[in-house]
């Protein structure tokens, strides 16, 4: 069975190239534009793993994380947090909020992508 994919992501271009690429590689992928949806659908819905980004409308992905972690079943769900900004402290930050793995969008092509989240969720 294909595995669930929330993609956190205010950037619509950004997110639609993400969508294609997990899609190409047999993912489901839901999409969420800020992190108050992203909080919502993760409560109705299992995800196999999240990709977050950082600064996004309504609710911020630090708030997201925060969030995740105080609830014992969403704490469970793997992180890896997408942003703007490669700053080793907000790095370091997400890393011990409980996010597994970290891309800096201006770095990033969607194979490495599609690598940390094979990595992440073990396939």
């Amino acid at each position: 069975m294909a595995q669930k994919i929330l993609l956190v992501e205010d950037e619509k271009i950004l997110a639609d190239l993400l969508e294609k690429k997990l899609k190409e590689e047999n993912y489901k992928v839901s999409i969420a534009p800020n992190g108050q949806a992203s909080l919502s659908k993760m409560k109705k819905e299992d995800f196999d793993l999240v990709l977050l980004d950082v600064l996004m409308p309504k609710k911020g992905g630090f708030e997201v994380l925060e969030e995740m972690q105080a609830d014992p079943r969403l704490k469970k769900i793997p992180v890896i947090i997408i942003s703007n900004s490669g700053q080793p402290v907000e790095i370091s930050r997400a890393l011990e909020m409980g996010a597994r793995d970290y891309l800096v969008k201006t770095q990033f092509d969607p194979k490495e992508v599609i690598e940390k989240v094979k990595k992440t969720i073990g396939e």
